[in-house]
């Protein structure tokens, strides 16, 4: 039995308090209230664990600055003109994709 179920059962169907729960398996007191409240909300797919990946990325680049660098790099590349890994230093590049002197193509 998974620890957040032994928790939930604790409160909901013996009754103890939030606090007094926490104490007893060891974890924090805002962790059993949030179970608790998953689990009033939703049910038994509160016992499930959750994702813990962010659900956005506000740092990433923008899908179409990216589909704009790849497609210069293939036509780059086709006519003999690559720069590699540098790719700031292909004259023009920068002003065409006006992004900041930051992004390279390494941080795709």
């Amino acid at each position: 039995m998974s620890k957040a179920r032994l928790v939930i059962t604790a409160v909901v169907a013996e009754g103890r308090s939030q606090g007094e729960v926490a104490r007893a398996y060891g974890v924090s007191q805002g962790w059993v209230s949030r179970l608790v409240a998953r689990y009033r909300a939703e049910g038994e797919a509160a016992f499930e664990p959750r994702s813990r990946r962010p659900r956005t990325s506000p740092r990433a680049i923008a899908q179409a600055t990216v589909e704009l660098i790849v497609a210069l790099r293939k036509d780059l590349a086709a006519s003999a003109l690559n720069c590699g890994l540098n790719f700031r230093r292909c004259s023009g590049i920068e002003q065409i994709l006006s992004v900041g002197p930051r992004v390279t193509v390494q941080d795709l």
